[in-house]
């Protein structure tokens, strides 16, 4: 699988891997790095990852409650495109890209994106007071025992805070972007993946 920073993958080249993107995913070290008060963000550095239809794996499955109490699975969404935000209320780069993510979950909602937060640290008072200072509306999982986390791992499974998922309508991770989001790129992904759908 190949990774850029700042530019998309062509489909059309064919190249990617599914295996050995992440090997600091382990699902005993998912929870301790998340968990961890002391260590901060572990900082992505913008770099994309998409896959191509025919190089994705199986679909992703997590289930979580809301901060508010709603109960959430992602197999409700197979049909439908998610994007997964991986989050903390005190993660400098979460601050900086809340505003675009709100936005974005705005103007492609009526296009049938849904988004969900995991909040990888937070109980819901932080959670709640970053969701209103940035105006966000869309739900989070509170999530600081890693069990979500754990079952992301794979192909594209989170490997910074944040991380963004988009899982098209099958339910398989289709592109990853590893830190605060590029707005063009997340939206350039959505696109191509919805248009998937309309073939």
């Amino acid at each position: 699988m190949r990774a850029h920073s700042r530019r998309r993958i062509l489909y059309a080249t064919g190249l990617f891997a599914t295996t050995g993107l992440v090997t600091a995913c382990g699902s005993t070290d998912t929870g301790d790095r998340y968990r961890s008060e002391e260590a901060g963000y572990v900082s992505g550095n913008g770099v994309t990852t998409e896959i191509a239809p025919a190089d994705r794996s199986e679909p992703v499955e997590f289930t979580g409650t809301s901060y508010d109490g709603e109960r959430f699975d992602s197999t409700d969404h197979w049909g439908s495109v998610l994007v997964v935000n991986v989050w903390y209320a005190s993660c400098p780069p979460c601050r900086v890209e809340a505003p675009d993510l709100q936005a974005i979950h705005e103007e492609y909602a009526d296009q049938g994106v849904s988004f969900i937060g995991i909040n990888v640290r937070d109980s819901a008072g932080p959670a709640g007071a970053f969701e209103e200072t940035y105006g966000i509306t869309y739900p989070s999982l509170p999530d600081s025992d890693a069990e979500i986390m754990y079952q992301l791992r794979g192909q594209v499974a989170p490997n910074a805070v944040p991380t963004t998922l988009v899982l098209d309508h099958d339910g398989r991770a289709a592109g990853r972007i590893s830190g605060a989001i590029d707005p063009s790129i997340l939206r350039s992904m959505l696109d191509a993946v919805l248009a998937e759908g309309a073939a």
